[in-house]
């Protein structure tokens, strides 16, 4: 009786070491299974998606070099860097000989003048006392000014009105008076600082830049049926340098176009033509509408030349940059790929809802390496494909935010 017990017992444990085992062996099975091939839930969401690749650009604009002979002594900007300028307006002047020394004595002349016209209170006139509110005016309003063009523009006219009030105070001294005299040797000294100035006009109309590289009379518009890969790499330009500011010349650039010239290998063209609308992205991130203006064959390589006609002042302060060519983009709900099953040409999702999954028929409308844009089918469309009216009306859908399934087995 004893030893029936016992072989009862060594059979029941035996039995519960083989279920134990084999429970183990499936739990290392399935994180096996996991480790090689994860299942993992992700939301559908709405999106974009593209077909696109990176290339690197050389920038080539209209633009026009101000230089003057008086070079070496350095530049007064007129117009600050990014402002615009019509036909023939005065964008900087170089410093003239001695300037320090002419505006040392004219400051020193202008608190003379000033300490000795408050002592000769029977000049002043009610031109005069017009003039000091309206400096007294602009002065207060300078305070509240952060645009630096709005200051430039405001200490531009305090100083004129200075000079109307001088003039008018002049005019109205005493003949061989101390104040007089005053007056007219700082008048010689502004002429004279004035008259040494070389004074550099637009000569077309565009936007102020001080960053010039020198390569402004050779990347030109005239250059892109010319341009080859050798000529290109010779320029050792570095990629996202930002131009220098330079202390001698000044330039008009075009802001209306530029171009964007490319060495690509032939399989990234695509089914890009001269002519054709495209996208690119730029290095600030914004994606911008473009023309195919050029392709050109350059050995086992191709001269790919856009026009672009926005982000052109963005672009200014560079003249090599990364960019990527978007070539389509599509939009609407989007899903990883590794969510999708295909059978029989056709495309399902898993939706998970509380733990119970459905299998759901998805129409594919777009796809790259990564990521799907899908939809669900028309009534029509599922018509075609054989399906019955009550299975019609029985379909369960996909929508925004429902979760799918990664990588999921057919169940």
């Amino acid at each position: 009786m004893k030893k029936a017990k016992t072989n009862k017992k060594t059979i029941q444990k035996a039995f519960v070491i083989v279920i134990v085992t084999l429970l183990v062996m499936y739990i290392i099975y399935e994180m096996i299974n996991l480790i090689i091939k994860p299942t993992d839930i992700v939301a559908v969401e709405k999106g974009k998606i593209y077909s696109e690749s990176s290339a690197e650009g050389y920038i080539i604009r209209e633009e026009q070099v101000l230089k003057g002979e008086n070079y070496k002594n350095g530049i007064s900007q007129i117009k600050a860097e990014g402002e615009k300028v019509a036909l023939k307006e005065n964008v900087f002047r170089y410093y003239t000989k001695d300037e320090d020394s002419l505006i040392t004595k004219i400051q020193e002349l202008d608190n003379e003048i000033a300490q000795t016209q408050s002592k000769e209170n029977n000049i002043f006139s009610s031109d005069v006392k017009v003039i000091e509110n309206e400096i007294e005016t602009k002065i207060n309003e300078l305070y509240k000014v952060n645009d630096i063009k709005k200051v430039k523009e405001y200490k531009s006219n305090i100083d004129g009105y200075i000079k109307k009030k001088t003039r008018i105070i002049g005019e109205k001294s005493p003949s061989g008076s101390h104040l007089k005299s005053l007056i007219q040797k700082r008048s010689e000294y502004e002429n004279k600082l004035n008259s040494g100035s070389e004074y550099m006009r637009a000569n077309i109309s565009g936007m102020v830049s001080y960053k010039v590289d020198g390569l402004e009379n050779i990347l030109t518009p005239e250059s892109i049926d010319t341009i080859t890969e050798k000529f290109l790499d010779d320029l050792k330009l570095k990629t996202g340098q930002i131009v220098s500011s330079n202390s001698e010349c000044g330039k008009i650039v075009n802001n209306y176009y530029c171009y964007i010239a490319s060495v690509v290998n032939k399989e990234k063209l695509q089914n890009l033509e001269e002519g054709k609308s495209i996208k690119l992205r730029l290095i600030n991130g914004d994606e911008i509408a473009a023309t195919v203006e050029k392709i050109r064959e350059d050995g086992d390589k191709n001269i790919l030349v856009f026009k672009i006609t926005k982000d052109v002042e963005e672009l200014i302060e560079y003249r090599k940059i990364n960019y990527d060519i978007i070539y389509w983009s599509y939009s609407g709900l989007k899903v990883p790929n590794s969510t999708l099953i295909e059978e029989n040409g056709l495309h399902y999702v898993l939706r998970n809802r509380a733990g119970y999954t459905d299998k759901i028929l998805v129409r594919l409308e777009k796809q790259n390496d990564a990521y799907s844009i899908i939809d669900d089918y028309t009534t029509e469309e599922l018509k075609s494909l054989g399906w019955t009216t009550s299975e019609i009306i029985n379909k369960k859908s996909i929508g925004i935010y429902d979760e799918i399934l990664v990588n999921p087995k057919d169940k």
